[in-house]
C-alpha cells in the first residue's frame, strides 16, 4: 500500500482533516521563505493535537545542524526531509530517518542518489530558485529508474486527478502533495485531501 504524506500543514484544523482523510504522514515546513512556513512553537501545538500512528515530518532547506536538531526535539518530529544542498555526511549526523529531496530536471539526477544512504529519496520538479512545492510535474519515467537506489517518494504536481495514474505507472513507496490539495498556499481543502488519498490508495487495490 502506498504511503501518503500531506505537506505544508499550518493549522490544527488542516492537520486533523488530513488525518481523518487517511493521511499516513504530515509535513511541516521550517523554511522561512515558504508561504507554508510554521515555526517550532506552532508545529509543536499541531503535533500535540494529532491522533496516534501519524508520522510527523520536518521539512528543512540548508538549515544549520544545531537549529535542525533543536527543532526536531522541540516539536517531536519522527522524520526529517531535506530540500537543500545538504551533503551525504550531513544526513548521516541526523538521529532520525532522513528523506533526501532531489529536484528532477535531467536524466542524470539518479547518479546523485547513489551518494546518499538515506531512508527514502523524494523526487520533485526542478524550478529555478524554488526548493519544492512548484505544482509542476516531471517525466515520471525517471522516477521508475530511480527505484533501483531505494525507496522513492513521488512529488511534484500531483493532484486528485493524476495521482492514481502516477502511482500505477511508478509504483512508488509513497506520494507527497502540498499545493495540489490546497485552497490557497498554506490552507488545505478537506475535499481535495480526501479525494487525493482515496485515489492514491485505490491505485494499489488488487
Amino acid at each position: 500500500m502506498v504511503r501518503v504524506k500531506i505537506c505544508g500543514i499550518t493549522s490544527v484544523e488542516d492537520a486533523l482533516s488530513a488525518c481523518d482523510a487517511g493521511a499516513d504522514a504530515l509535513g511541516f515546513v521550517f523554511w522561512r521563505k515558504s508561504a507554508r512556513f510554521v515555526d517550532a512553537e506552532r508545529a509543536k501545538a499541531i503535533v500535540a493535537s494529532l491522533p496516534p500512528f501519524i508520522k510527523t515530518v520536518g521539512v528543512f532547506v540548508d538549515e544549520e545542524m544545531g537549529t535542525l536538531l533543536e527543532t526536531i526535539g522541540k516539536v517531536g518530529l519522527d522524520v526529517v526531509q531535506l530540500h537543500g544542498s545538504e551533503p551525504p555526511e550531513f544526513c548521516r549526523r541526523i538521529n532520525r530517518p532522513v528523506v533526501k529531496v532531489f529536484r528532477v530536471k535531467e536524466e542524470g539526477i539518479t547518479g546523485e542518489l547513489s551518494r546518499y544512504h538515506v531512508s527514502a529519496y523524494l523526487l520533485d520538479t526542478y524550478q529555478e530558485g524554488i526548493p519544492g512545492g512548484t505544482g509542476d510535474t516531471y517525466n515520471w519515467d525517471l522516477a521508475i529508474k530511480a527505484k533501483e537506489y531505494g525507496r522513492i517518494i513521488l512529488a511534484g504536481g500531483l493532484t486528485p486527478e493524476n495521482v492514481k495514474g502516477a502511482i500505477e505507472k511508478v509504483r512508488p513507496y509513497g506520494v507527497d502533495v502540498s499545493s495540489g490539495v490546497e485552497k490557497s498556499a498554506g490552507k488545505k481543502d478537506s475535499n481535495k485531501m480526501r479525494m487525493f488519498i482515496e485515489m492514491a490508495k485505490e491505485a494499489y487495490e488488487g
